[in-house]
């Protein structure tokens, strides 16, 4: 049931990082704080496709 998703930059919109998660449990898009490093700062990472 667990899915692979990808986490995109709200800044520069580049996908740094991808993760699983369950839908079931977490059907709302995820949002973390990660580090971008073409940012080069920690910046809120959302869910993308």
């Amino acid at each position: 049931m667990r899915e692979i998703i990808h986490l995109g930059c709200t800044e520069c919109k580049q996908r740094n990082y991808s993760t699983t998660k369950n839908k079931r449990s977490t059907p709302n898009k995820l949002e973390l704080k990660k580090f971008c490093r073409f940012c080069r700062a920690h910046t809120v990472h959302k869910e993308t496709k």
